[in-house]
């Protein structure tokens, strides 16, 4: 958790300032007992209204400084604590940002916004408790223990034998409930991802009528969660009465040899008072430390979830020496690449050799689960390849920045993804500095432009979380508007087409091909029809390339082309 606290440092000034008024406040409260038994003895003893009005004034200064400082030292440490979490939820997204594909892979989405929001809260709040009572309670008991010392000697050994007692029993508690937060937090995730499956695919969920399915998977992985918080709770309810027997115990045993003492004339009634606010104080700075070790070993989970995140260095970094002296524009060449996944037992792509060039059209065709999706993401650096090398321009991608290398491709995923915004914000996301004209020119390539113009406010229509107002074939449209404004030098689609209609998709094809007449474009399709008029067909059988060539030649030369072919088109087509 320590390792967290270095991003403090911008708020040194605040935390001493913090320090300073919470120490002041302490001493204030540490000074009122004293005050209180003077006012017993000099005052109400003696019956002096006059010593017990400024007494008591006195007292009354004192705690109105002791608040003023109290809330001064409140809105500072509220102000760190915010801060820290902004820097936190900042540093986790960037670090997220940077990741990999791998890494994603690794943690999953529902833990990462778990750690983003939930974590980070709970690091918040532990954050003020310790600027407030790390900082009080110790001033408290050690200041009252020693004030209590003072007063009376032989009453201090009450003390000496209770507070051991709470440390024993609070550090017993704490040790039981450092495993259990862990478990909240991994309880936590699971909800969320439970929660996350739920709402991203509602209309799977009810096309199958399986609401009853995920509201019992909801309902365990809930009761899952409340289980491990009762066990909690169950801790928590033991250690609140056992600290209050222990207080009352200790409170008893002062005014039980307290009273035998006055009684013998070996101390004053003022001293007894003050002696046990004192103990009361020492024992509330106890008990503060103890909801102290409730709340950081939670903390401790969340910034331990936290530290994972942020010591997780992406696979996939920029080279220390980068290379942008490039010799063509948009030449890409796989050079016996083999690539695999982490945990599989058989690489996912083997010895994958082709080159694809400027003004130039590859496709990639094969069964599911062939490689050809794979074998894109290894263009765009997603993932690095374990052998091989893929160039673009003459240079290695590993060589090149990968936000110059990101420039020259515009990709068009396989699961086509909106965001909430307008469809001119989703298209302006390929280049933010399009013009409105470049905008609707894209979508006009893409067949997007009439549908768009019949929406409510055209390019101002809003788009829902994920795109889900619009149908799928509107949505690879704009993915593909989105990519087309870019202007890239190498344009890749993945299963970009399989939405369309074979009239649409035609359309498409002609008005790309005027579009991408000087850049390299990379096709991956399911549909013979969509790349019959390739300049070169790449065809992929378990991560191997088993025919390259033009639609003629592997129909002469491919069994497994032939056979794709023969299982969608009929021989009239094919004729």
């Amino acid at each position: 958790m320590l390792k967290l606290y270095r991003f403090l440092k911008p708020y040194t000034a605040m935390i001493i300032g913090v320090f300073i008024f919470v120490t002041l406040q302490t001493l204030g409260d540490l000074y009122l007992p004293t005050l209180m038994g003077e006012i017993i003895n000099k005052g109400v003893m003696q019956g002096d209204t006059k010593k017990i009005l400024e007494i008591g004034g006195l007292m009354l200064l004192v705690a109105g400084i002791g608040v003023v400082c109290s809330v001064i030292a409140s809105l500072l440490s509220a102000k760190v604590a915010t801060g820290l979490g902004t820097i936190l939820r900042s540093n986790i997204f960037k670090r997220v940002e940077s990741y990999s594909l791998n890494e994603f892979d690794k943690f999953g989405t529902a833990t990462l916004i778990t750690r983003t929001t939930n974590d980070v809260t709970q690091i918040q709040t532990v954050t003020i408790m310790i600027m407030r009572l790390m900082i009080s309670a110790p001033i408290t008991a050690v200041g009252g223990m020693i004030l209590a010392y003072r007063k009376d000697r032989a009453l201090t050994i009450v003390l000496v034998v209770a507070i051991p007692v709470l440390a024993g029993v609070v550090a017993l508690i704490a040790s039981r409930m450092i495993p259990l937060f862990k478990l909240v937090q991994i309880k936590i995730d699971k909800i969320n991802l439970v929660l996350r499956e739920k709402l991203t695919g509602v209309r799977v969920i009810r096309a199958f009528n399986t609401d009853e399915h995920e509201r019992k998977r909801f309902n365990d992985a809930n009761v899952d969660l409340t289980e491990n918080y009762i066990k909690v709770n169950r801790i928590m309810a033991f250690m609140m009465p056992s600290i209050m027997l222990i207080m009352n115990l200790t409170s008893l045993s002062i005014l039980w040899f307290g009273g035998i003492r006055i009684s013998k004339g070996s101390m004053d009634l003022g001293a007894l008072s003050a002696f046990t606010q004192y103990a009361m104080q020492i024992m509330i700075s106890m008990l503060m430390l103890s909801m102290m070790f409730i709340m950081v070993p939670r903390a401790q989970a969340a910034a331990s979830r936290i530290n994972e995140v942020l010591d997780t260095m992406p696979e996939i970094v920029d080279a220390e020496k980068t290379n942008n002296s490039f010799s063509g524009k948009g030449y890409v060449e796989f050079k016996d690449v083999t690539f695999s996944y982490h945990g599989a037992e058989e690489p996912a792509l083997k010895n994958i050799s082709f080159v694809a060039k400027p003004g130039e059209v590859t496709a990639i065709i094969g069964s599911t689960g062939s490689g050809k999706s794979t074998l894109i993401n290894l263009i765009p650096r997603f993932y690095d390849v374990d052998s091989g090398s893929v160039l673009i321009d003459g240079v290695d991608v590993r060589e090149i920045p990968q936000e110059v290398l990101r420039k020259k491709i515009g990709l068009v995923p396989q699961k086509s993804v909106l965001f909430s915004g307008t469809i001119l914000e989703n298209i302006r996301f390929g280049n933010e500095d399009a013009s409105k004209e470049e905008i609707r020119h894209a979508a006009e390539v893409a067949q997007a432009l009439e549908f768009i113009e019949n929406m409510d406010g055209g390019f101002e229509h809003e788009i829902s979380e994920g795109g889900t107002n619009v149908s799928g074939g509107q949505k690879q449209r704009l993915s593909i508007a989105r990519a087309i404004v870019r202007k890239p030098e190498i344009y890749i689609f993945d299963e970009s087409f399989s939405a369309l209609d074979f009239k649409t998709d035609a359309k498409l094809r002609a008005a790309l091909k005027k579009e991408t007449a000087d850049s390299t474009v990379i096709i991956v399709a399911q549909r013979v029809s969509t790349i019959m008029d390739a300049d070169r067909i790449i065809v992929l059988d378990e991560g191997r390339i088993v025919g390259m060539g033009t639609h003629k030649e592997l129909m002469k030369e491919c069994d497994v082309y032939r056979e794709i072919v023969f299982s969608q088109l009929s021989e009239e087509e094919i004729a």
